[in-house]
């Protein structure tokens, strides 16, 4: 692409002393247009094929996509029929992560209201399987809240 760009300032360039050696100095705004037209029209050819590429999905590309969402999701739900470990390693920072993205509450901003906001969203129950600050790292193997949790979670955070 800089290659691209950089010729077509030296073929502008070129035809311009071209022009002006030939003394009819007419030409030299026709011929510069003509030119910078051409470096314009391949530029665009470029970045229309790699546009159209990216869009025009292969159909085996499209079904590793949802084979890799579908494995992805069924990850997550055992998750959370797990125990509390794999709870907070896992989507205890996911959830608090969306949950910053819905509310547009920071934690290192405003502590209070972070937490404040958690227990008006979810309810003291839930919020403490949502909050960061929850995570215990004794490895007991505790269990999780378990999917209907997971669910609850999800559906309140869909709400915001």
């Amino acid at each position: 692409m800089t290659r691209l760009i950089a010729l077509g300032v030296f073929l502008i360039i070129g035809v311009e002393l071209l022009v002006l050696i030939v003394h009819d100095r007419r030409f030299v705004v026709a011929a510069s247009g003509l030119a910078l037209a051409l470096v314009l029209l391949n530029i665009r050819r470029i970045l229309g094929d790699d546009r159209q590429a990216e869009d025009e999905l292969a159909p085996d590309d499209a079904g590793n996509l949802l084979r890799r969402w579908l494995a992805t999701t069924e990850t997550t739900i055992r998750w959370s029929e797990s125990t509390r470990a794999d709870w907070d390693r896992h989507l205890r920072p996911m959830l608090a992560r969306r949950y910053e993205i819905a509310t547009g509450q920071s934690q290192a901003k405003d502590p209070v209201a972070f937490n404040a906001c958690g227990h008006m969203l979810f309810g003291a129950e839930l919020w403490e399987w949502v909050n960061p600050n929850n995570i215990r790292r004794i490895r007991d193997g505790q269990p999780g809240p378990g999917r209907a949790a997971f669910e609850e979670i999800l559906r309140k955070l869909e709400q915001v």
